[in-house]
């Protein structure tokens, strides 16, 4: 910067201003949403609370936690991000790494390859999806959420592309000493693709956590709900509290736009404490799976 020509300095101090803006759009209304949360029902529900909390309350989140629709749905989702981010990962590092040789070595290779290409470009549909799974007896169960995306192509796109750019004299050596293709896999190819494996780790525990949909129609019984589809249906529900004879007094500290917040925010904080220490990877991850084919 400091043999920079004006233009360039300008240049970079635009950059830095509109960095700044486009994180504030995305950390004022988390900001706002914690702020409601921790407010009190009179103060959220007169429309006083901006990035400060008003009057400051816990009342919600006890509320909240208090709630077995919402502790179920909670265990649910991480019980699905549990089981579908083993499945997702080790079917991913399965399918890449044969997919990563030459086709002298898997005759097959190319003709795989644009078989996993065109389900990117083409799929079943809803319709023929929800009777796939319907017919398989997966409704009503945690697999319905898991097996219909247990192979995520843009992650084997990513790690077979990370891959083909270790260097081949790792793998002959390898086997030079005897080893087989697990071995080389497992305790070659595994440590040594760190990077792109968190960045593959964030974009699959991001997706499980977020996902509603599958949730909304693949269950039947809003007990069974996964929590993304359960704070879906609570945000456009007009009256998601019901009202609790037996516990009225507690009912007037709250309202619905605080208890509200609290579950988003209670939703979203898994996330924000996962993301900081896989971000460092995230850029890295992704050059390095995408600079060769």
């Amino acid at each position: 910067m400091r043999y920079a020509s004006a233009s360039r300095k300008l240049f970079v101090i635009a950059n830095y201003v509109f960095l700044v803006l486009v994180s504030l759009l995305c950390l004022l209304p988390l900001i706002q949403v914690l702020s409601i949360s921790f407010s009190s029902s009179q103060a959220a529900s007169a429309g006083l609370v901006k990035l400060l909390p008003v009057d400051f309350s816990l009342d919600s989140y006890r509320y909240i936690l208090q709630k077995k629709e919402f502790i179920a749905s909670f265990g649910i989702t991480v019980q699905r991000v549990a089981i579908g981010y083993l499945v997702n990962l080790l079917l991913a590092l399965l399918c890449a790494y044969p997919l990563s040789k030459e086709v002298k070595d898997f005759r097959m290779r190319t003709y795989y390859a644009w078989f996993f290409v065109f389900t990117i470009l083409f799929s079943g549909g809803l319709i023929p999806t929800y009777v796939a799974v319907s017919e398989t007896g997966l409704l009503d169960s945690i697999w319905a959420l898991i097996l219909p995306g247990a192979v995520g192509v843009f992650n084997v796109i990513l790690l077979l592309n990370f891959f083909r750019g270790l260097p081949k004299e790792i793998e002959e050596s390898a086997f030079m000493d005897g080893a087989g293709h697990w071995v080389v896999l497992t305790r070659m190819y595994v440590p040594m693709s760190m990077p792109v494996l968190a960045t593959i780790s964030l974009f699959t525990l991001v997706g499980h956590w977020n996902a509603w949909f599958d949730g909304l129609i693949y269950m039947n019984f809003p007990e069974k709900y996964p929590l993304s589809t359960y704070l879906q249906l609570m945000v456009i529900n007009s009256n998601p509290m019901k009202m609790d004879i037996n516990n009225l007094n507690g009912m007037l500290e709250i309202s619905e736009r605080t208890t509200r917040a609290a579950q988003i925010f209670l939703g979203a904080l898994p996330i924000l404490i996962v993301y900081p220490f896989l971000q460092k990877y995230f850029v890295k991850g992704i050059v390095l799976g995408s600079v060769k084919g």
